[in-house]
């Protein structure tokens, strides 16, 4: 007897065939007849499929008239045509084998309204329920489409390092690793202050989460021309909103040879590819996000994947911006960094499609940026979409040894701790160009779920570790 799942016993072709499937009960509801309902899903689809468990199975009194919503069995059986509309198949038992029974009077997923907050103190079951299976299973298509889409082309996967000496964005918000004793930790003197002594420390010097694989994905790219990492990283800001995370995985291509005009084409065919993908592939859970979300999600995408992005440089956005009579509670002006609001504005309201916004000012944007001609500029780049605002934010950045060394000092960086890096411009440097797309914040665009904590299994927030 072939094991199957859900979603493909509910097509019509299974009828007539002898299956095994395994999953946990939704619903059970036991007719006059002599024989139950029982609703199972396995997390392979959104929709139930309706088991018929006959009162003459030998283990009908004694089990099955006990099953409780949330409880696994394991169904041998016949898939047979359904008279219901809702589905084209249902399930006729052979046997039903209970695994494990639910505690009725305990289990906190019964038939009734939960709220998102209350599932996230429940984050070990809350992928049993319609919401968020469909949030993973999106999510699960969202990353096998960044993998093909990258490795599709030619580049190659990295995997940058957890732990690391430095801080790419030199914004200093990351968290330490340490192995010392904290309730005891070694000092030396340094110009007559204690200091923590960290040669004493695992690694020998302070340590942190990452904050970004572009350094090592860089380097790589300065030998394989074309790569991306994918993995986990990590921000030690405390900010409690529906959009920060303290835990987030960043997917960042590096391109060698590749200045900011192929960088904006790349992100451009990145985007349409994912939001394509999650289309064509998850039909049923969008469906579900526009019904029971965001009635918009679906509109959205499309209307993203079959537009042209359009291309402004930064200095004419705040032109549109302070000419347009909105009211925003931010001023705008040159030099100062957009607001969501004001990314919102031109995606939105004033152009009505995805914008790329290029050529910031060099004192907004990262050391690591490519200094324009003007001086005053960098070759950054950021994708706005509607409803967030920047989804994509990226460089060409630079590959001048001297350039670079300058920019340094003005982020007040120490250029002996970035060695490597700038052996990179004295060694075969090259123009190279790339970007960093938020995993989290994608999902959360797609769905329409109005809490990042809501599109990541386990979330890290402050004063928040559970699971």
């Amino acid at each position: 007897m072939r094991r199957t799942n859900v979603i493909d016993a509910l097509k019509a072709e299974a009828i007539g065939q002898e299956i095994k499937l395994c999953g946990w009960v939704r619903t059970r509801r036991d007719s006059k007849q002599g024989f139950s309902f029982l609703e199972v899903n396995d997390g392979s689809c959104l929709r139930n499929i309706q088991v018929i468990a006959a009162s003459d199975l030998p283990n009908y009194e004694s089990e099955i008239l006990k099953i409780g919503i949330g409880s696994s069995v394991e169904v041998d059986g016949v898939v047979v045509a359904s008279p219901g509309k809702e589905q084209a198949t249902e399930l006729k038992a052979k046997t039903v084998k209970v695994h494990g029974f639910a505690d009725q009077t305990s289990y906190p997923l019964q038939k009734k309204g939960t709220s998102f907050e209350f599932l996230r103190t429940i984050a070990h079951l809350r992928p049993r329920t319609n919401t968020f299976g469909a949030v993973a299973r999106v999510r699960n298509e969202i990353c096998r489409s960044i993998h093909n889409f990258f490795l599709s082309r030619g580049f190659v996967y990295v995997h940058a390092p957890i732990i690391t000496g430095s801080d790419c964005e030199g914004a200093g918000q990351m968290f330490s690793v340490t192995n010392l004793d904290l309730n005891q930790l070694p000092s030396k003197e340094d110009n007559g202050h204690k200091k923590v002594d960290y040669e004493q420390d695992f690694f020998g010097k302070p340590a942190n989460l990452t904050v970004s694989g572009q350094l090592e994905a860089e380097m790589y790219a300065m030998a394989l021309t074309n790569v991306y990492t994918f993995g986990p990283t990590f921000r030690a800001e405390n900010s409690n909103t529906s959009r920060h995370l303290a835990e987030f995985w960043m997917i960042e291509p590096e391109m060698a040879f590749c200045d900011l005009q192929g960088n904006m084409d790349t992100a451009e065919a990145f985007l349409k590819t994912i939001f394509s993908d999650v289309l064509k592939n998850c039909p049923e859970d969008m469906a579900f996000f526009n019904e029971r979300i965001d009635k918009t999600v679906i509109e959205t995408l499309k209307g993203i994947v079959e537009s042209k992005f359009v291309r402004l440089s930064y200095t004419e956005a705040v032109d549109i911006l302070t000419a347009s009579k909105e009211s925003f509670e931010f001023p705008v002006s040159w030099g100062t960094d957009l607001q969501s609001e004001h990314e919102r504005y031109l995606a939105e309201k004033h152009f009505k499609s995805p914008v790329i916004v290029y050529n910031y000012p060099r004192a907004i944007k990262s050391f690591y940026m490519r200094l324009n001609e003007d001086g005053k500029t960098v070759a950054a780049m950021d994708v706005l979409v509607p409803k967030v605002g920047e989804i994509i934010g990226g460089s060409q950045r630079e590959e001048r040894l001297d350039v670079l060394e300058e920019r340094m000092k003005e982020a007040n960086l120490k250029p002996e701790e970035y060695w490597f890096y700038l052996d990179l411009r004295r060694f075969g440097t090259a123009p190279h160009a790339g970007f960093g797309l938020g995993l989290e914040r994608t999902v959360q665009f797609v769905t329409g779920m109005g809490n990042i904590r809501d599109v990541i299994p386990f979330p890290r927030t402050p004063k928040n570790l559970e699971f």
